[in-house]
Parts: C-alpha cells; sequence; structure tokens
C-alpha cells in the first residue's frame, strides 16, 4: 500500500487524491471483503504475541472529515482483535482540566503500553486542525505545533512504538450523501449532528490545513497515508493490508518458558 503513503518532505495536493481510486483492484467487492476477513484473522494472531510478548507499541490514528468512515474501519479492521490488548481512544473537545494543560498532555495518557495497540479515533492533529480551522489559538501558536508534534511522534517511535497514520479521504460528495443517509435512515439518525452541517461550510478550510498535516507531518517514524475512502470496502482493505504488513514486520513472537524450566517434566495435578 505504498502507493498512498505521503512521502516524507512531500507537498501535498488532495486535488490530486482520488476518493474513488481502487489502485487497481481487478477483484470484486465480495473478493475484498473475503481477503480482509482473512487478513483480520492473521491480524488476530499477531496481535497475540505482540501482547504476549510484551515489547513493541503500536499506535493508529485515524483522521478524517465527518462520515469519513472513522468508526467503520474500527469495526471492520480491528473488530475481532482481542480486546485485552487493544483499545481505542477518542477525543473530543477538550474539558476544562485538559485545556489546564499544554495540548499534548491528554493525548500522551492515552498512547499504548508494551504489547498494546491503540486506535487513536481524532487525535492529536485536532490541535492543528480545527483549532486552526476556527481560530482557537493565534497562528504563530499552532504553526508551531507541525514541528512539536513530530518531535513528540519521534520520541515514541525511539521508545519502540511503530506509528501509523491514516487519513480517511472521502469526496464532498460522497459526505453529503452520507449525511443525507443518517438524516433520512431512523436506525442512524442518532448520529446526525446539525454541527456538521456547520463544519461541512467548511471544507475548503478543513482542506488547506490537512493538506499542511499531511505536507509537514509525514515522517519515517511517522508516515501518513492518504486511504481513498469513498469505497468502505476498498477502505478497509487499504488499512487492513497496511497494519498487516507492519505488525508482520515487527516479527512477534510468543516468549519462551522461564530459563531451566523443562515443561515435558512438570506434572499437573
Amino acid at each position: 500500500m505504498d502507493q498512498y503513503r505521503i512521502k516524507p518532505g512531500s507537498k501535498v495536493d488532495l486535488g490530486k487524491f482520488d476518493p474513488d481510486d481502487k489502485g487497481g483492484w481487478e477483484g470484486s467487492k465480495k473478493d475484498a471483503e473475503k481477503e480482509v476477513a482473512a487478513l483480520c484473522a492473521r491480524m488476530d494472531q499477531l496481535q497475540e504475541m505482540l501482547y504476549a510478548e510484551s515489547k513493541y507499541r503500536v499506535l493508529i490514528v485515524l483522521q478524517a472529515m465527518d462520515t469519513g468512515g472513522k468508526d467503520g474501519v474500527i469495526r471492520a479492521v480491528f473488530g475481532n482483535v482481542n480486546p485485552q490488548g487493544c483499545r481505542v481512544a477518542s477525543f473530543k473537545a477538550p474539558t476544562p482540566p485538559e485545556l489546564a494543560h499544554d495540548y499534548l498532555w491528554r493525548i500522551h495518557q492515552q498512547t499504548p503500553g508494551k504489547g498494546e495497540i491503540v486506535i487513536f479515533n481524532r487525535s492529536h492533529y485536532e490541535d492543528v486542525l480545527v483549532v486552526r480551522v476556527h481560530g482557537f489559538v493565534p497562528q504563530e501558536v499552532w504553526e508551531k505545533r507541525y514541528d512539536q508534534i513530530s518531535a513528540w511522534e519521534q520520541t515514541l517511535a525511539d521508545e519502540g512504538t511503530t506509528i501509523l497514520k491514516f487519513f480517511l479521504n472521502i469526496s464532498k460528495d460522497e459526505q453529503k450523501a452520507r449525511l443525507e443517509d443518517r438524516r433520512d435512515t431512523p436506525s442512524k439518525q442518532w448520529k446526525f449532528n446539525p454541527g456538521d452541517l456547520k463544519e461541512r461550510a467548511l471544507w475548503s478550510d478543513y482542506m488547506a490545513a490537512y493538506e499542511a498535516v499531511l505536507t509537514k507531518t509525514s515522517t519515517k517514524w511517522a508516515p501518513w497515508y492518504v486511504v481513498p475512502a469513498n469505497s468502505n470496502w476498498y477502505r478497509n482493505l487499504v488499512v487492513t493490508r497496511t497494519v498487516v504488513a507492519a505488525l508482520e514486520g515487527l516479527h512477534p513472537q510468543y516468549p519462551k518458558p522461564p530459563a531451566g524450566l523443562d515443561l515435558t517434566k512438570v506434572v499437573v495435578e
């Protein structure tokens, strides 16, 4: 899935990324779903070894516009992983205690421990996205944060954390269709938030903010992937392939029995 990975130092123009792209996929939707199911089974095995070995940490960052599919990815890709070693951290508007600290304070508390996979549903990048778009802090404040965030992520990586960041790229027309579906489907109406329409009106501002994030913070130690997300099945395929490849690259192993212990001589009464 390297075709979706943003090379460090490259200037990103989201207009050149097709949300309907299928990456040359020649199979059917069912074929993709079968591969995702097989990959998820493999991910479950790798996660168990990762947890048992308790050596590496994995952080998955999901960012998207409203209706972009973050929750769908969490269900489809990580739904079968043992929750004992995998959890989701969601970041909404900061609370007063969180605002009393630096902007990374609440984020650092949710980073993965050894053997753990953590998925960020939104993340520290809100502080250079929504904060920038709405002018919650001056430009001279949020401009410094790109370098601060990259340095913070490098610290995590140096301490043994594998970081994968996904921008789920949907089109404005697709968002419109999804918002209308939420509005018109009784079982989805609880998801409909009138505030999403106000954010939608700022689409161009958000695209500019995302382009800056992708340009300035895709690094060797914490790469960004721009995932075509108009089709849920292809989105899931891209994310699953990328995560499984990263886990395979860690070569997790089950720990060996304690030194000197001969299990063939252990009697269980």
